[in-house]
């Protein structure tokens, strides 16, 4: 008898289509709008199911009903398992069927892995930051303290180059270069680092090399074309 090759989960909040390599699928656009909401909300009537259902379709101009199914299997088969989303409690209900009102409904939030991926995400805005933040001030897990300094002076001055550092770390995990998202230190991240970052590199450390004469024309150049 021919043993089911066990499917592994994989996220899919950077996955774009194959001809369209800028346009996130929609099961991408699900997963980012998912870990978005957990990330904001703070209710937990607002982060059930059904709830998130709701809040989805109305942002998107469907029904809930329509966009229920691709919730469930988002939670129950890829973020749950993946560890990005838990199980935060339940709540009763007083309707349904008896075993569910015995139960309860379940309702979720991000995980430190969970806070770590909403920090990766563009339409995180002004809020990205503060994710950033407390994600690295927390960084309980992590025993590499040179980087948690580096990473917190870093969003200081600059944090586009950590949400940009981030993000290629979160597509790194969901391409399978790396296997885990936590604990965020530096021999992981450097399996994630792709060739733009390496010129990144270059540049700081030349720049800084350089006389306070030699900077200012680079520093017009840079601001003129960016």
């Amino acid at each position: 008898m021919t043993k089911t090759k066990k499917v592994v989960p994989r996220l899919s909040v950077f996955q774009t289509f194959k001809t369209k390599n800028k346009e996130f699928t929609g099961e991408a656009m699900r997963q980012r709008e998912i870990i978005m909401h957990l990330a904001l909300e703070t209710l937990p009537t607002k982060k059930t199911r059904t709830a998130i259902a709701h809040r989805l379709a109305e942002k998107n101009g469907t029904t809930w009903q329509n966009i229920y199914s691709g919730i469930f299997r988002d939670l129950d088969e890829i973020l749950l398992p993946l560890g990005i989303v838990q199980e935060s409690g339940r709540l009763p209900i007083k309707r349904g069927p008896k075993a569910l009102q015995e139960q309860g409904v379940p309702y979720y939030q991000l995980t430190e892995e969970g806070m770590l991926v909403a920090a990766s995400l563009s339409e995180m805005g002004k809020e990205r930051l503060r994710i950033m933040t407390e994600f690295f001030e927390k960084a309980s897990n992590s025993k590499d303290r040179d980087l948690k300094s580096s990473i917190l002076t870093l969003l200081g001055v600059s944090p586009n180059f950590v949400s940009y550092l981030l993000r290629k770390y979160v597509e790194a995990y969901s391409e399978g270069t790396i296997n885990k998202l936590i604990p965020f230190e530096s021999e992981t991240v450097k399996k994630a680092l792709d060739e733009s970052l390496m010129i990144q590199r270059e540049l700081l450390e030349g720049f800084s090399s350089l006389s306070s004469e030699e900077k200012e024309p680079i520093l017009n150049f840079l601001k003129k074309v960016s």
